[in-house]
């Protein structure tokens, strides 16, 4: 074994490192607030970005710095209990020692190879007590005591921008309103109602969010209050939000990352856990942009799921893929994907592609409709946790990524996303009312995606899931671009009567060329779904709508889309 008095500089470097990307981190997100206020669109998307790229680059200059500082032989993995345990002395007072552990294990992952993970070296378990710290989060608590009026006034007095309110009694009478009619009559008239809302105000794509609850002796409601910067006219407080479902959506997995100042980042999430029970510890973490200990959290109720429970590992039910094959554990709330070794021969895509255009999907803006992924290597579970029809298909189909090594289970590499029910199967079983619902929804989703720059390239309705909450998500991105990349064409008129009754197309078609006018046959097999769907949003179909938007994108338009529902606004 290497001598011992190293352990200490390596772990002293790998926090230094850690120091690095916290600041760069907090750079990134401070300037929100100004990026809001001065309604810099573009640049709070290119700072979104660059902010998720971060953690990244900043392990890799990390581990850099700890081969050119120490010697082949002293960064033997023999030597890292040592440094585990030298770390964890030096972290043990930090207010952001959980996110401290989660870069550990990245630096440790540059390093070596996965084979060699233990929690001996590593933090597979946290060693972070759930209980270590008496601090509440920070947060401003205002009781109206009666006077509605005047505790929202009192709220906005204290959360103020460099752009002043543009209507700010207007908006103050409406959310009056909207409070009076989201509560119960007898709690606004309770004179133990309190407001309590955190002091730091989360930014993300063209919003501002109040985020918080409102609560009684007895009950407790969350609560939502976005904020638009109308440019040129000022800021506006958009709604009033009290609804669990809604203030969910509104920190969904499809959307993009919040920017918040949270010093102390266990208070935040506990302070959400409290207004949110629904929401998993690791898609809290995520939401606020800490995604890299969302997927600590996320693998760390993995394995306790799997060793408290006798689930299986099955093929997840709807259509198999024809690059992607994925399975799932009925009990946890999650599919993983891999990328077989053979695509049909329809799929003009090879695996290095793939593998591009999901890492695609993390750096823009989700609009609420893409879901977000978290990327893995080297999973390792036991082979009785998976049902055997489900390993012999994923054995004749990805062999070079899944493969058994005794009692265990290999994964090399996967991806996980929030499971759904597939847009297909889900129309097969609803309602007159739930296939105009989710039809109407699954255009939009094409939609806004468009609106982002997102254009899906295979839109089949198996491809789109239907969330808990009813909402329509696109899932399967092998074929996903930029919408600026694309050239939609109307098809040519035929030449002669032979061109309209040939078999193949009298034109030529380029490899980004895109005919609108085909879509309603392949979108549906269906035929009254077809029509819906063309009264719905027959614009889809015509060439013309889709240069529209990409002439809006490239003269640097941002689209607005609310993660919420809006109500009494004149400019909807």
């Amino acid at each position: 074994m290497p001598q011992q008095w190293p352990a200490a500089d390596i772990a002293r470097l790998i926090l230094d490192g850690f120091d690095d990307y916290r600041e760069h981190f907090r750079q990134i997100t401070d300037g929100a607030r100004a990026r809001f206020e001065q309604a810099l669109w573009q640049e709070t998307q290119s700072a979104s970005a660059a902010r998720i790229n971060l953690y990244e680059e900043k392990v890799t200059e990390t581990v850099e710095r700890l081969r050119t500082a120490f010697d082949p032989g002293t960064l033997d993995v023999s030597c890292w209990p040592l440094v585990k345990s030298a770390y964890i002395s030096l972290i043990d007072l930090r207010f952001d020692d959980e996110l401290s552990e989660t870069w550990y294990n990245s630096i440790f992952c540059g390093l070596f190879s996965h084979d060699l993970i233990s929690d001996g070296c590593m933090f597979i378990h946290t060693t972070r007590p759930s209980l270590r710290r008496a601090r509440a989060a920070q947060t401003r608590t205002y009781k109206p005591q009666g006077q509605l009026s005047a505790m929202l006034a009192s709220i906005f007095a204290d959360y103020r921008f460099s752009e002043d309110y543009a209507d700010l009694p207007g908006d103050l009478r409406r959310l009056e309103a909207q409070l009076r009619e989201n509560l119960p009559d007898w709690v606004c008239k309770d004179p133990e109602l309190s407001v309590e809302l955190f002091s730091s105000v989360l930014y993300r794509n063209k919003g501002a969010y109040l985020v918080g609850r409102i609560y009684t002796a007895d009950e407790q409601w969350p609560l939502a209050i976005p904020l638009l910067h109308l440019e040129g006219r000022g800021i506006q407080i958009d709604a009033l939000i009290t609804d669990e479902a809604d203030v969910s959506i509104i920190f969904s997995f499809t959307r993009s990352y919040f920017m918040v100042d949270v010093p102390v980042p266990a208070e935040f999430i506990g302070f959400l856990r409290r207004i949110l029970p629904g929401k998993h510890i690791a898609e809290l973490y995520t939401s606020i942009g800490f995604y890299k200990h969302g997927k600590s959290e996320f693998y760390r109720a993995l394995i306790n799921h799997l060793a408290s429970t006798d689930d299986q590992f099955i093929m997840a039910p709807g259509v198999r893929g024809m690059v992607m094959s994925v399975f799932t554990l009925p009990g946890f709330n999650t599919v993983f994907k891999i990328i077989k070794d053979r695509f049909s021969p329809s799929k003009n895509v090879d695996r290095a592609t793939v593998i591009e255009k999901y890492r695609l999907v993390k750096s823009v803006d989700r609009v609420g409709r893409m879901a977000d992924t978290q990327e893995f290597a080297d999973f390792r579970f036991p082979l009785g946790k998976f049902d055997p029809a489900c390993l012999e298909e994923l054995l004749e189909v990805a062999p070079s990524t899944v493969s058994v090594e005794g009692d265990t289970v290999l994964i090399r590499h996967c991806w996980t996303e929030r499971r759904m029910t597939p847009l297909n199967l889900y129309l097969e079983n609803a309602n007159e009312a739930q296939v105009r619902d989710a039809l109407e929804d699954y255009g939009l989703a094409i939609k806004q995606l468009a609106a982002a720059n997102i254009f899906p390239g295979d839109m089949l309705l198996k491809n789109f899931g239907v969330t808990r909450h009813g909402r329509v998500v696109f899932y399967d991105y092998d074929e996903i671009c930029f919408l600026t990349e694309a050239n939609f064409r109307h098809i040519p008129a035929p030449r002669t009567p032979e061109d309209e009754m040939a078999s193949e197309p009298w034109y030529s078609i380029g490899p980004l060329d895109v005919f609108p006018e085909e879509f309603p046959p392949f979108l549906f097999a269906d035929s009254a779904q077809r029509r819906l769907f063309d009264q719905l949003h027959g614009e889809l179909y015509n060439a013309d709508y889709w240069k529209g938007l990409q002439e809006a994108i490239r003269a640097g338009k941002v689209i607005d889309v609310f993660p919420y529902r809006r109500k009494g606004l004149d400019n909807e």
